[in-house]
């Protein structure tokens, strides 16, 4: 009997919760309808697009893009900070409701999902008509648009939720692949990004349909042990297993969803930095420290894997917490892309009995934390723009690291 299983994805997570908060604050207008972007501090150079709303799609913005540039294409656009606290928020209220229906839930990243829909089919009836119901509950209750995407395998509910959005219910079941998936650009197959649409369009292969009958053996010299579950992936072949199993042991952690699969540790290291600082930032809000650091990577075909490192002394400082995270992906494979990657720290103490090194400069280190939780409180008292950190593009840890 064919599972069927569900993914559950928000539709444009960060502008649209952004505007869940501004309308509860009495903001008169939905940004979503209006030319708006969730970005960093516009008067810097380094300001980038994190999200957009459509109107500012219609205008040619695209994520990732400089603030400045975005400007030029849209003079009038309005730009929002983003609020990962309640963006967190949201998130938890998402999937607290999603399990009243089922205890059957793979969370993917903050605004994503998969259930298996088909323990629970006899108590709730028609999938389709399910998911029409969820949706309309999600958008009444918490104020935000989902897309549902439902087919017998993840990769093809997966699939499903991208197929047009926003607010909308899709199907892509077995007997569906043929008709609405093969017809599409071989780029619009989950997993295949830029650099792999360009090497697989060199072998002729144009659409997912050419990719699901070429010959391994062929396609084996261009992408090695990936071809496989290339072909399967296109053929509609994949895992109906949605692991709900997985418990996260008692920590601080933070993890986010890459624009595009990454494919070098070195474009990693700044989003690194970002979760480091996220973490220990919290961990010191809670006075406490961590004698475990996580790094967590899931790639293009969703396969999560992690590394660990036990220090000698517990700590909250940002700087060791980052280079014993570099330390740990360089030991990492990432072979086959990162589209998720995460920071975690483990075994918390309220204590730190630091062991004094021969070679360590034990005053540098004492002001490091000085001078974190002097920030820390200065951003509390003040909000987080009034010190930041060097820019990520700014941050040279290349070199530094990458032979540790």
């Amino acid at each position: 009997m064919n599972k069927i299983i569900m993914h559950i994805d928000v539709n444009n997570a960060f502008l649209s919760w952004s505007a869940v908060l501004l309308l509860k604050q009495g903001y008169k207008e939905d940004i979503r309808n209006t030319y708006a972007i969730i970005g960093g501090d516009e008067k810097s150079r380094h300001g980038i697009v994190l999200a957009k709303s459509t109107p500012a799609k219609q205008k040619g913005i695209v994520t990732a893009e400089t603030i400045f540039s975005a400007k030029k294409k849209c003079p009038n656009l309005k730009i929002y900070p983003p609020n990962y606290n309640f963006y967190k928020k949201m998130s938890d209220s998402l999937f607290n409701l999603i399990s009243k229906y089922t205890p059957d839930i793979e969370k993917m990243s903050i605004d994503e999902c998969f259930i298996d829909y088909t323990p629970v089919k006899h108590l709730y009836g028609n999938e389709i008509d399910f998911a029409y119901k969820l949706k309309k509950e999600i958008k009444d209750t918490l104020g935000f648009t989902v897309n549902i995407g439902i087919a017998n395998n993840k990769i093809c509910a997966k699939m499903a939720s991208d197929l047009s959005k926003p607010d909308k219910v899709h199907t892509l079941f077995s007997n569906e692949i043929k008709t609405k998936m093969w017809p599409l650009p071989i780029n619009k197959l989950f997993g295949i990004g830029k650099r792999s649409t360009i090497k697989l369009q060199n072998l002729g292969i144009k659409t997912i349909a050419d990719l699901a009958s070429f010959p391994e053996k062929i396609l084996y010299k261009t992408f090695k042990n990936q071809s496989i579950d290339m072909i399967n992936a296109a053929n509609g072949i994949g895992s109906d297993f949605v692991d709900s199993s997985y418990l996260e042991p008692k920590g601080i952690g933070n993890e986010t969803t890459l624009k595009n699969n990454i494919y070098t540790k070195e474009e990693l290291y700044p989003y690194l930095l970002a979760l480091s600082e996220n973490v220990t930032l919290r961990l010191r809000k809670q006075d406490k420290y961590a004698y475990v650091v996580v790094v967590t990577l899931k790639d293009k075909f969703f396969k999560r894997k992690s590394h660990q490192k036990k220090l000698v002394n517990a700590t909250n400082i940002t700087e060791e917490v980052y280079q014993t995270a570099v330390n740990i992906l360089n030991e990492m494979d990432i072979g086959e892309g990162v589209r998720l990657i995460g920071v975690r720290l483990n075994n918390l103490t309220d204590y730190s009995n630091h062991q004094v090194s021969l070679f360590e400069n034990i005053d540098k280190r004492d002001n490091n934390s000085s001078l974190e939780k002097a920030v820390d409180n200065l951003k509390e008292k003040y909000g987080f723009k009034i010190i930041d950190k060097a820019s990520l593009s700014d941050v040279k840890v290349g070199k530094k690291y990458l032979n540790k």
